[in-house]
């Protein structure tokens, strides 16, 4: 969630999701050279213990805020205030077990195994349709074009086929798959 790039093509995902009404699967990727990003990530997962649109608004809200976001430190007190806006108790430890890092860590070696090569990585996939299971978003302003495509190609498929996800690394610095 440190990556410029990944802020900002994560509205363009989200209007993507709204507007299609199509699900937005998220990875994470955080690259070592981004300090806070793995603890973002972390973060973004114990929000998911409460609701996933709750985890996926910290997500939305760490992307537009993230200029001012400048250390762990200022991590922390944006996600205390996060978690008091929606009345929510913030845990001293999130994460005693380790086991949200280790989703994390999880995502990241995914990554790493399907050779990700920069962030945000996005995808359109779709299941059963008669065009190509999946097509990478090199160019974000042909993003509804190719979920456009996606979604004709479903249609003409089989019945038991599936609708077109937006698919992105969970922005969390320059990862793997979609914003």
């Amino acid at each position: 969630m440190e990556c410029p790039d990944c802020a900002r093509a994560n509205p363009l995902l989200l209007e993507a999701s709204t507007k299609y009404h199509i699900p937005w699967v998220r990875h994470d990727f955080p690259l070592p050279m981004h300090a806070w990003s793995f603890q973002a990530a972390v973060n973004a997962r114990w929000f998911d213990t409460k609701s996933k649109a709750l985890g996926d608004e910290y997500r939305n809200a760490v992307f537009a805020n993230q200029t001012s976001i400048v250390s762990l430190d200022i991590l922390a007190l944006f996600t205390q205030k996060f978690a008091q806006f929606h009345n929510i108790p913030l845990p001293f430890a999130i994460d005693p077990q380790g086991t949200l890092a280790g989703l994390v860590k999880a995502d990241y070696a995914l990554g790493q195994r399907i050779g990700i090569e920069h962030t945000p990585t996005i995808w359109v996939s779709t299941a059963n349709s008669k065009g190509a299971p999946f097509v990478e978003v090199v160019d974000r302003s042909r993003l509804f074009q190719l979920i456009d495509q996606a979604l004709a190609d479903t249609a003409s498929a089989p019945a038991h086929a599936s609708a077109p996800k937006a698919t992105a690394p969970k922005p969390t610095a320059k990862p793997a798959s979609t914003p």
